[in-house]
């Protein structure tokens, strides 16, 4: 059964012309820069300093798989888009949340 999943798995990535382990190995990679980006994010933000870098950055590993796929990604039919699209809104809307409400607590010491 996990040798008929992995074939589907692969041939999914060789419909769209994208390997499937690297779009997940970006996805999984980007995490920890992710919530290190926050993390900068909210230590500056407590701070009054200018978090436009640490933005930016957390922006970037927050999408770098999807821009993988669009990137190197063939025939991608427009549902994906369209479900990509809402994750990443409401992925960042969630995170734009937390992070507001880390920023607006008291520091752990």
């Amino acid at each position: 059964m996990l040798a008929e999943l992995n074939t589907w798995f692969l041939s999914l990535g060789a419909q769209y012309g994208v390997n499937p382990y690297i779009f997940g190995g970006i996805y999984v990679g980007a995490i920890p820069f992710f919530l290190a980006s926050i993390a900068w994010l909210v230590k500056r933000a407590r701070a009054g300093q200018s978090t436009v870098v640490p933005t930016m950055l957390a922006g970037f590993f927050f999408v770098s798989a999807y821009l993988y796929l669009a990137i190197v990604g063939e025939n991608i039919p427009v549902w994906v888009w369209v479900f990509l699209a809402a994750l990443v809104v409401y992925g960042a809307w969630s995170t734009i949340r937390d992070t507001r409400r880390k920023i607006a607590a008291p520091p752990e010491d």
